[in-house]
């Protein structure tokens, strides 16, 4: 349901053993994709959300423009698949060079990724954000409300009480913290971010081509020239973004200059006789994350939780990645089916792999960041001699190895397989047909191609249920699922609401023991948690 904001209280708690009015369910601090997603999902649960966001309007201008296949599938779970495939573009190839065109990397994936996405896609972050907003705008229990700056939090026991900048005070039970990198709510709730020390200035230019198409081969190209270190991609159907580093001495005003981003362009056969500029600004790329990502109930998330170069094109994933980690969970306890205590495995599940990604992208900058030509002549020299005719397919990140996953199963932590199912799937193939989450949602999910549902256990079955559980049988011979459950050598998979696997079983027996340690696990989480079935 939505109701209008309480009256303004001074943002005091509620006096002891009164119950305090609640506005929403989960109040969420910024609009931007992170708090999109997350509104979105709590909102397809059936919880109310209030969305406040300090900007009157959107922001009209890209930045980021790069999603992963994990992330397009999250993005499929919030009901927007078919326009958000006809909005971006793969992006099967990423080819570093040197400056004399000498090839030094290629890696990437032709085809759909374990999550039934392209490895890489490409798109514009405005025009993703106004479609999210637009689903957002379908689900009754969610409200978007601009033009509110948020200026106070106060905490009781069993609400957060939000102040603005206008005097009205929001409540809700829980609050997150979506609000980029210069986050309010961070601040107010004193979490201090931790720094890896990682800096370099460089000027972002999208331009947006007049008339003609071109096709760019490919279509992501990363130019590793110690005289200018130069990143050229696209930005999604009809854009194309350069990024160019500050070379050392370089004053900043010069570089982010309108005449001087042409010139920049020239080499690249782009001028104003054929394009225009959309935007053009100098960022100083960071790597940070904070140290908690809890305080009460007040949460972060997105890049409010962390910041990275964008090397691995992983900022706007990892933000996406928490909302999904964090929706089912804030779903789970709202209800009363869960603890509060599953809301502190959110940090300890995304922390270590957001770090991941900041490694991996300082990691990447380190090599492209070079300016003095010796150091980049032995690094073209190395990196070319290891260059083959495959593409390298870059591995996912670390999923989560504790939390609410099985201790002792091996893929435990792991993504699950998304393809397509139904009796118009082509056969041995991943494609044609509708995908699986089309057909049975996204949710908890016990599956397997050839488990006895009527052997497991009644009761547990219909626990399952109560959490949002559905066991589903794949008639799928020759499938990429039977393929993924014949490799492993498992016959049931225990997918949770993100995607990430509880942990898979051997047979019915085995496949009810794994049900019966997830609701033991889950019910006992301020306990030490020692599962007693048998798990593979």
């Amino acid at each position: 349901m939505t109701t209008e904001p309480l009256p303004a209280t001074g943002n005091q708690p509620a006096a002891p053993g009164a119950e305090a009015p609640v506005d929403a369910d989960v109040v969420i601090v910024g609009c931007g994709p992170a708090g999109l997603v997350l509104a979105i999902l709590l909102g397809q649960a059936g919880r109310s959300v209030a969305v406040l966001e300090r900007w009157p309007q959107p922001y009209p201008l890209p930045r980021a423009v790069h999603f992963d296949h994990e992330t397009g599938r999250i993005l499929q779970a919030c009901g927007i698949g078919a326009e958000l495939r006809a909005m971006s573009e793969p992006a099967e190839v990423y080819e570093w060079r040197n400056a004399a065109g000498t090839t030094l990397l290629r890696f990437g994936r032709i085809g759909a990724g374990l999550s039934g996405w392209p490895q890489s896609s490409m798109f514009c972050q405005p025009e993703l954000e106004a479609l999210l907003e637009r689903r957002a705008d379908t689900l009754p229990g969610v409200t978007i409300h601009r033009g509110v700056e948020v200026t106070g939090l106060t905490q009781a026991d069993d609400h957060v009480a939000v102040g603005d900048a206008d005097g009205t005070t929001w409540r809700a039970r829980y609050v997150v913290g979506c609000d980029g990198a210069n986050s309010t709510v961070r601040e107010l709730v004193g979490i201090a971010m931790h720094d890896l020390g990682f800096f370099h200035d460089w000027l972002i230019v999208d331009a947006v081509r007049d008339g003609r198409t071109r096709t760019f081969d490919p279509i992501n190209v990363q130019v590793c020239d110690p005289t200018r270190p130069t990143t050229v991609v696209s930005g999604g159907p009809g854009r194309r973004r350069w990024e160019f580093m500050r070379l050392p001495h370089e004053p900043l005003d010069v570089l982010n200059d309108a005449d001087r981003a042409w010139e920049l362009l020239a080499p690249w056969d782009v001028h104003p006789g054929n394009a225009h500029l959309e935007r053009h600004a100098t960022y100083t790329f960071q790597a940070r994350y904070a140290e908690a990502w809890r305080r009460g109930r007040v949460l972060i998330a997105g890049d409010a939780a962390h910041q990275m170069p964008p090397f691995a094109g992983q900022g706007l994933c990892a933000g996406v990645r928490d909302a999904a980690n964090l929706a089912w969970k804030l779903d789970l306890v709202l209800t009363d089916r869960a603890p509060d205590a599953l809301l502190d495995t959110y940090q300890d599940e995304r922390l270590p792999s957001a770090r991941a990604a900041i490694r991996f992208s300082m990691d990447l900058g380190k090599v492209i960041c070079v300016a003095d030509p010796a150091e980049a002549a032995a690094r073209d020299e190395a990196m070319s001699a290891a260059v083959t005719g495959e593409l390298t397919e870059v591995g996912d990140l670390p999923g989560p190895q504790s939390g609410l996953v099985h201790p002792t199963s091996p893929h435990a932590g792991h993504l699950f397989l998304q393809s397509a199912v139904g009796a118009d799937r082509g056969p041995n193939s991943d494609s044609g047909g509708p995908l699986f989450d089309d057909v049975h949602g996204a949710g908890w999910r016990l599956v397997t191609t050839r488990g006895r549902p009527t052997d497991l256990t009644p009761a547990l079955v219909t626990w399952f249920e109560s959490i949002g559980g559905t066991v589903v049988v794949l008639d799928a011979p020759g499938s990429p699922y039977e393929h993924w459950f014949d490799d492993r050598g498992v016959t049931w998979a225990l997918q949770r609401p993100d995607f990430v696997l509880y942990g898979t079983a051997t047979g019915s027996v085995e496949g009810s023991d794994l049900l019966a340690d997830l609701r033991t696990h889950l019910h006992q989480l301020s306990t030490p948690h020692h599962p007693t079935g048998s798990t593979t």
